[in-house]
């Protein structure tokens, strides 16, 4: 004797107690399971995505913040002191060599030691307002490509590598121990902020695409956020 199914709609057979379905129906039966399945995951790949784009949405617009606080902050300064704020990678840049250091040496000049006196503290005081959202702070040496006439420029590379580290660790220090600082600022800035000597792996090229060895050398100061970060997470976590 035999019965149908309510569910798959196939004979059941039951003389001796036995539940059977047809290969056609179980097919049925699992690809309905799939279904549910994928229907469950792409709406949770929605709603990462959604995560996702919030987040870009977010990033750009505290990176608009930010330069438009720095922007609005040293406006007047900008020209005095030979520097530029970069948008894109929200690089504060000192762009005249002959202020900065002296030719081949890291020792700051009294000329940069008295701008950054006036920069860092009220750099500081702008960047607080968005320290949730910044993950580092790098303080990048730039050099040209050069190092005298008749050095290799495979040599030049590492000595100017070790130049520009040595200037950017020279600027940290001195913009560390400035006295009007506040203990909690330097906690901030021992956490945060990082001394990165980039030698000439980022020259500034002129229009011609040749090397302007003038305004390749130079400092500039980075903030990093975390959008990354965040991001990196949402997508670990699919």
């Amino acid at each position: 004797m035999s019965s149908t199914n309510p569910i798959f709609g196939t004979s059941q057979k039951t003389d001796e107690g036995e539940h059977w379905l047809t290969v056609s129906d179980l097919m049925a039966g699992l690809m309905i399971v799939f279904l549910f399945i994928a229907i469950a995951f792409m709406r949770h790949v929605s709603v990462e995505r959604d995560k996702i784009k919030n987040v870009a949405v977010a990033y750009q617009q505290n990176q608009v913040a930010i330069y438009d606080a720095l922007k609005a902050e040293f406006k007047a300064d900008l020209a005095p002191w030979q520097a530029s704020i970069d948008k894109e990678t929200l690089s504060f840049q000192f762009d005249s060599p002959e202020v900065l250091f002296d030719t081949g040496e890291s020792s700051l000049k009294e000329d940069f030691k008295d701008i950054l006196a006036v920069f860092i503290p009220r750099y500081l005081k702008v960047l607080d307002n968005y320290r949730k959202s910044i993950d580092e702070v790098r303080i990048e040496g730039h050099t040209s490509s050069e190092w005298g006439s008749d050095t290799d420029p495979n040599e030049a590379y590492f000595l100017n590598m070790s130049l520009s580290q040595n200037r950017t660790r020279s600027v940290l220090n001195y913009a560390y121990f400035l006295p009007m600082l506040t203990a909690e600022q330097r906690l901030w800035v021992k956490a945060s902020f990082a001394a990165v000597g980039l030698a000439s792996s980022h020259l500034i090229l002129n229009e011609d695409e040749t090397e302007n060895k003038q305004k390749s050398r130079r400092v500039s100061f980075r903030v990093i956020t975390n959008a990354d970060i965040q991001i990196r997470k949402i997508v670990e976590g699919l």
